[in-house]
């Protein structure tokens, strides 16, 4: 079994995100970036897959700039075999990268695809739906479980009020939650390991899909300050604030 998975290089999760002066979008020069938290769980998966004996490839896809190289052999530290960096200049949007991805699928031809089920930099949890969609594929989302047998993948999902396990054949999408396993920790000897595995670089023009964003940012704006808590000395002095403050709203 191949199994394909896409990751994204995103501002760290640690980093406090400031938003441009101009309130077109966030700062993201001088930040540190890496790979997306849903995206790294997706990859250990798909490795756990392998050390399991139920994958032999498993390959690490990633789109846009020549950074995406970082991420991509940090993906190859964890386990993956091989990475594809699909060169795009510009802004790329969820229906562009689900295009990007049809096309690899269309190539590789994979017997799995498992993506994070959101990015952390815009959350659209859009990319893995669509990619179903154009490829006309099963999809199971926000996997919490995942075990293949033969042609079929069973995949766990927590729902309101319990848990559902749904069984989908193969090929399909499938993508990952936060509690679906944790990630490895990446040592010295893997990074090295993973220097000498091969990325391959496309041109997007070589798939020859539409990647033009569909999506205009209008404005970008911080949260706003949380208000200061108020101290009461009893339950009778909470009960009074909290009958006020329900007058005054």
């Amino acid at each position: 079994m191949k199994i394909l998975v896409a990751v994204k290089r995103v501002v760290d999760a640690n980093v406090k995100v400031r938003v441009k002066a101009d309130q077109s979008g966030v700062e993201l020069a001088n930040v540190k970036f890496s790979m997306n938290p849903f995206d790294e769980i997706a990859v250990e998966e798909a490795v756990r897959l392998k050390e399991a004996g139920r994958a032999t490839e498993v390959i690490a896809v990633s789109a846009g700039s020549a950074q995406c190289h970082e991420t991509l052999r940090t993906a190859l530290a964890i386990g993956a075999d091989r990475g594809i960096h699909v060169k795009v200049d510009g802004e790329l949007q969820q229906l562009g990268v689900a295009r990007i991805l049809q096309a690899l699928v269309e190539r590789e031809k994979p017997d799995l695809i498992i993506l994070g089920k959101q990015a952390i930099d815009d959350d659209a949890n859009q990319t893995g739906q669509m990619l179903a969609a154009l490829a006309d594929i099963p999809q199971a989302t926000f996997a919490s479980r995942l075990q293949t047998e033969g042609g079929t993948a069973l995949v766990g999902r927590e729902i309101d009020g319990g848990a559902e396990t749904v069984s989908i054949k193969l090929p399909a999408v499938v993508t990952t939650d936060l509690c679906l396993n944790e990630p490895r920790y990446v040592t010295l000897p893997s990074i090295m390991k993973a220097k000498k595995k091969p990325i391959s670089v496309v041109e997007v023009a070589e798939l020859g899909v539409d990647i033009q964003p569909r999506l205009k940012t209008l404005k970008v704006t911080e949260l706003p300050q949380r208000k200061a808590g108020v101290v009461v000395a009893d339950v009778d002095a909470l009960t009074t604030a909290v009958k006020s403050k329900v007058k005054t709203d």
